[in-house]
């Protein structure tokens, strides 16, 4: 069950209209990294999450209060168009008019579309995407990419902040830096604490080790003009989950054959010199005969 209050966790009024920055800090709402993908990647890890205790409800507990970051900023956005109507902001994006069209002026879906408040969008107004979450059930995973999504939301957060001289946005914008580095150290101490746990290792999933072909999981393949690379401490010595080495291979040899697709059906029509021989048989979607016959009688 969620309760909804209708004070925001913390104040979020600019001290003036700014429709280009409203159109900016859509990214902090509806981007990859934005708001509306914390919380639901936690929520998601959340209710997904088969070990009642301290692991969940810290993900719920930081799941609900990024829903309230949603709400504050889409409040901030709502109070940076208010009052600017979208033809006085070409003027703020320069005197040129290649410039003014490509900078200028406030997201028209944000009053066509939202009647002047945000979206669930990013900053160049393409809609959020649910394939931005990640939530697999595995904690030691999951929590890896929430201090990742965290560190990206932070970046991009600390990047607004120096795009505006609006103190009440930067006011604002202060809290959610502070909140950013919170929640990146709330996500690796609960990685430690897993660990510390027994409940997964450095590396996820801690499963099939001894199916991997472990030669395979030590050295660095050169594979690139860099020389330096060597000089890492990825270069040498023990890994971080205590049972692999690390090693550097300068100069790799491919161990597969030589790539090629098979040899193509006719019926598709691909040009083909007949060198690899005749396919094996039809593509899907190509058959004939009996089998052509069923799948057409189920399409």
């Amino acid at each position: 069950m969620f309760r909804h209050t209708s004070r925001l966790q913390f104040e979020s009024r600019p001290d003036k209209p700014d429709p280009v920055y409203a159109h900016k800090l859509q990214e902090l709402i509806g981007g990859a990294f934005g708001e509306m993908t914390v919380a639901m990647q936690y929520l998601f890890q959340g209710w997904n999450c088969r070990m009642p205790g301290k692991y969940k409800d810290l993900i719920m507990d930081v799941a609900t209060e990024e829903i309230g970051h949603v709400e504050m900023i889409a409040t901030m956005v709502a109070r940076l168009l208010e009052g600017a109507p979208a033809t006085a902001t070409t003027k703020a994006a320069g005197a040129d008019p290649v410039v003014g069209a490509v900078l200028g002026g406030m997201d028209p879906q944000q009053a066509i579309v939202a009647g002047g408040g945000a979206l669930p969008a990013d900053s160049n107004g393409y809609p959020w995407n649910g394939r931005y979450i990640v939530a697999s059930g595995n904690l030691l995973a999951d929590f890896r990419a929430n201090a990742a999504a965290e560190a990206q939301g932070r970046l991009q957060t600390a990047r607004l902040y120096n795009m505006t001289d609006d103190a009440g946005v930067k006011n604002m914008l202060r809290f959610n830096l502070a909140r950013d580095t919170l929640h990146q150290n709330l996500w690796l101490k609960a990685i430690e604490e897993l660990q510390a746990d027994g409940l997964e290792t450095t590396v996820a999933p801690n499963a099939l080790f001894d199916e991997e072909y472990a030669e395979h999981a030590t050295s660095v393949w050169h594979l690139s003009d860099g020389s330096a690379g060597q000089t890492g401490g990825w270069a040498a010595g023990l890994q971080p989950d205590g049972t692999h080495e690390f090693g550097y291979l300068m100069d790799p040899e491919p161990l597969g054959e030589p790539a090629s697709p098979p040899p193509p059906d006719p019926a598709l029509y691909a040009t083909y010199d007949g060198s690899m021989g005749k396919p094996k048989g039809p593509v899907m979607g190509t058959e004939t005969g009996p089998l052509g016959k069923i799948k057409d009688a189920l399409t």
